[in-house]
């Protein structure tokens, strides 16, 4: 593929990275900020709870649009920054956390100024959970500056912007009282500071006394009036303008956000505008769902965190997932991961036969972030699908181990050897976890009906002269012609194969069946049948 007839491609592309990319296209028409320096993408954090997709998600799609607007250009430099909101003061212990009354007594100060409650030998509660995010952003390959907000604050980085939000204080004032319940009006401050006597981060009226040298009044929390320096770590911004601010100070060019950020975005918007600055890019995405539909919280740990998505499916797999229609909300629950690492493979296998502009809208070609098929690894595929995956290991029992599927999988793979299929070996062990964890446990083989077992009979007659070696596509025809025979009374093939399903795997759905048979083994298939009819 060439640069040119990537480019070009990029261009009309309808994948959403791209539409977004164009955004920042028109922001800058040659593809270069006008100070040379990298067009900056940024995602924010918050680390009052544990990390969990959500939060990997808005890395992984705003790295989508970065991709995007590379190739859009040829190659314009940018950077992504990872921004944590580390300074923010604890507003309430969150539900999943170890130690509930070490947080409790330190409610009220920055995330980075409380001790560690997982006493994992990290500096603060905040330096914990950024560990935890950076350790998987880094497992998978992302290439981003890491920024903490305390690091900011307290080093003066962000000095000359906080004078710049002193300076426009009463603007900041005019742009959010409006859009505030009127008791919180009385109180509300741009800045909030750091009580010198409890360490906690205030939220009460402040008075700028002289916004070049940085001072501040405000009445503390023992009564008195104190008269402070806002900078250097001695105070922080309300969210909104703190958001604004990072904006200004640090040129932000692209950030992505949840819907329930839209009144935010707003505001924030209004509010670097008025300090001087230039509001980014953007797309308002849905949020994810749990199983019961509810809104994924990092304090009530309800939906799947980074690791549990590993325990049972893979890395490329959860960015597939991720990828299609970011303003569409997704359920995300264990349940969705064998469709999703199976839809990845099928899809990657199909990238190399792709022309350029379908490549541009496959998800494979934006996870790997490269724009040569054959470095993306373009045609390849698993020589066995999750899901058959999952139903032989489903059948072998909760006891199954990585050599006995191996010892399976040699009746079906050429080279049946782990080290030679090394994402085929990893996902032998997530299927195990996931059928120890999900499956095995309310497994249950159902009894079948008359019918049912006379065809089952049926097969079994079949299977017993065959060659051991045969075909997948021949077991599979032999299969589709025993459902068709009109004595065995199935409306359709789709009856019949849900038949199978219940009795030999105990699942509502399941694999190609001569592909399974195949697998498993002929004489072990009629094993299961013997089992099925003698319930």
């Amino acid at each position: 593929m060439t640069d040119t007839a990537l480019i070009e491609a990029a261009r009309t592309s309808k994948a959403w990275p791209f539409e977004e990319a164009r955004k920042l296209l028109k922001r800058y028409p040659d593809g270069r900020r006008p100070d040379g320096n990298p067009v900056v993408f940024e995602t924010g954090y918050g680390p009052s709870g544990l990390p969990h997709i959500g939060t990997f998600q808005e890395v992984l799609r705003t790295t989508f649009v970065r991709r995007a607007f590379e190739a859009l250009t040829g190659g314009a430099p940018t950077r992504l920054i990872a921004f944590s909101d580390d300074m923010d003061g604890l507003r309430k212990v969150p539900d999943n956390i170890p130690h509930a009354g070490l947080l409790a007594d330190n409610l009220g100060k920055p995330l980075s100024r409380i001790p560690d409650p997982f006493d994992a030998g990290y500096d603060s509660f905040a330096a914990h959970n950024n560990a935890m995010l950076r350790r998987f952003l880094d497992r998978f390959g992302f290439d981003y500056e890491f920024i903490s907000s305390s690091d900011m604050y307290n080093s003066g980085a962000f000095d000359n912007a906080l004078r710049q939000v002193l300076r426009c204080n009463q603007g900041i004032l005019d742009i959010m009282r409006p859009t505030l319940r009127e008791e919180r009006r009385k109180t509300y401050s741009p800045i909030l500071p750091v009580s010198p006597s409890t360490g906690r981060v205030l939220q009460v009226p402040v008075e700028v006394v002289d916004a070049e040298a940085g001072l501040i009044r405000f009445t503390d929390e023992d009564g008195r009036q104190v008269e402070q320096s806002a900078l250097g770590g001695r105070s922080k911004l309300q969210w909104k303008v703190d958001w604004a601010m990072r904006w200004y100070a640090l040129g932000v060019d692209y950030e992505m956000c949840g819907k329930d950020l839209t009144d935010s975005v707003t505001q924030s918007g209004r509010i670097v505008q008025l300090l001087g600055g230039r509001k980014p890019e953007g797309l308002i995405y849905e949020l994810f769902l749990d199983a019961h539909g509810e809104k994924i919280s990092k304090s009530k740990g309800n939906g799947l965190t980074i690791e549990e998505w590993l325990t049972y499916g893979s890395e490329e797999s959860l960015g597939f997932y991720i990828f299609p229609n970011p303003k569409s909300a997704k359920s995300l629950h264990a349940g969705v991961i064998p469709r999703a690492v199976d839809d990845y493979w099928q899809f990657r296998a199909a990238l190399g036969e792709q022309p350029v502009d379908k490549q541009l809208g496959n998800p494979v070609w934006h996870l790997l972030g490269v724009t040569d098929p054959a470095r993306a690894g373009a045609g390849d595929g698993l020589p066995v699908t999750y899901a058959l995956l999952l139903n032989l290991v489903g059948v072998l029992g909760a006891g199954a181990t990585r050599e006995q599927v191996w010892s399976y999988l040699a009746n079906y793979v050429d080279d049946a050897d782990p080290a030679k299929h090394p994402a085929l070996d990893k996902l032998v062990g997530t299927a195990l976890a996931y059928n120890r964890d999900f499956v095995a446990p309310g497994l249950m083989r159902a009894k079948p009906a008359d019918n049912e077992a006379a065809a089952l009979r049926a097969l079994d007659a079949q299977l017993s002269v065959l060659e051991p070696n045969s075909s997948a596509e021949d077991l599979q025809t032999m299969v589709y012609e025993i459902g068709k025979r009109e004595e065995f009374g199935f409306a359709n093939l789709r009856d019949w194969f849900q038949a199978l399903y219940r009795t030999l795997l105990g699942s509502d759905q399941g694999p190609r069946m001569g592909s399974f048979i195949a697998l498993y083994g002929i004489a072990n298939t009629r094993r299961l049948i013997a089992e099925a009819l003698e319930r």
